[in-house]
């Protein structure tokens, strides 16, 4: 790798666009890795399709050591993971940018400010790990405290998480999905009703049929589509077309890429970061709403 360049490590599609708009706000071309996944080749391809400028943008596996360890900057996007907690125990970057990761990045916030533990909610690591996600804490404080650590996110210091993360020296910039706006190649849907797909079921946070309800009532109130989330199970989403008035869409990207740019939509969700970040997508002056 050329020495000198910023390094971008993400994990999923959202990470991946937070990126994009990063690099173009700031105009800096970076080496990109991304960890191979559910629409993650998808959303290079339609990124570098659009034109965004990266120096390179490779799939990877595992801890990207030698390309991290001569970065310059690391724009990470799961500052929760193992992968980086220990990464950034070892070789100690001289500085980080935080990505917008969704809701987990209130999470995030909340773990540099000490309200909650260093992991992700659904992981407990005693012994190592745990010692890890410690001193991985510690070092980014110290970069804080230097002015080297930055939160690039849709989230601001009108959540208390960032509000408290930004008393401790990080410094918080603000994404608004410009580039996305500006590289809109809206595609065309069989309706205006959109009904965002969800994770919670897969992750045990929503009962399927509960989902399933949800979707019906859109639906009776006139013809929907369905857009599943990249994790969504198969049998989910086969069960969900059968639902009389539903058609299904797999959009194969990030909704806030996949929807840049139309109109006259009205969406709604089972309750995801996408709220948020698809009211700046599409222009809006509040977030999306919620299905009943």
């Amino acid at each position: 790798m050329t020495a000198g360049y910023p390094v971008v490590w993400v994990e999923s599609p959202l990470q991946f666009v937070a990126a994009t708009e990063l690099a173009a706000e700031r105009g800096v071309r970076m080496r990109v890795v991304f960890r191979l996944g559910p629409q993650m080749p998808e959303t290079a391809a339609e990124l570098l399709a659009r034109g965004a400028d990266f120096a390179s943008c490779v799939p990877y596996v595992g801890i990207p050591w030698s390309e991290l360890a001569r970065a310059s900057e690391w724009i990470v996007g799961d500052g929760l993971s193992g992968q980086f907690r220990l990464a950034a125990a070892v070789l100690r970057p001289r500085a980080i940018t935080l990505l917008d990761d969704g809701t987990m990045s209130l999470r995030l916030a909340a773990a540099l400010a000490g309200q909650c533990s260093f992991e992700r909610p659904e992981q407990r690591a005693p012994g190592l790990r745990g010692l890890l996600g410690g001193l991985a804490r510690d070092h980014l404080l110290r970069l804080a405290g230097m002015g080297r650590l930055v939160f690039f996110s849709v989230f601001g210091t009108e959540r208390d998480e960032f509000r408290a993360a930004a008393a401790l020296g990080v410094r918080l910039r603000a994404n608004r999905f410009a580039w996305i706006r500006r590289t809109a190649r809206p595609p065309q849907l069989p309706g205006t009703r959109v009904l965002l797909g969800t994770a919670r079921v897969a992750d045990g946070l929503l009962d399927g049929a509960e989902h399933r309800q949800q979707v019906a009532r859109f639906a009776a109130l006139g013809s929907a589509v369905y857009l599943p989330h990249r994790r969504e199970p198969a049998r989910e989403v086969d069960a969900i077309r059968a639902i009389p008035g539903v058609t299904v869409v797999e959009p194969g990207l990030p909704v806030e890429l996949f929807l840049a740019g139309l109109d006259g939509l009205e969406i709604r969700s089972s309750g995801s970061s996408a709220d948020t970040t698809l009211a700046h997508v599409l222009g809006r002056p509040r977030p999306v709403g919620r299905a009943a």
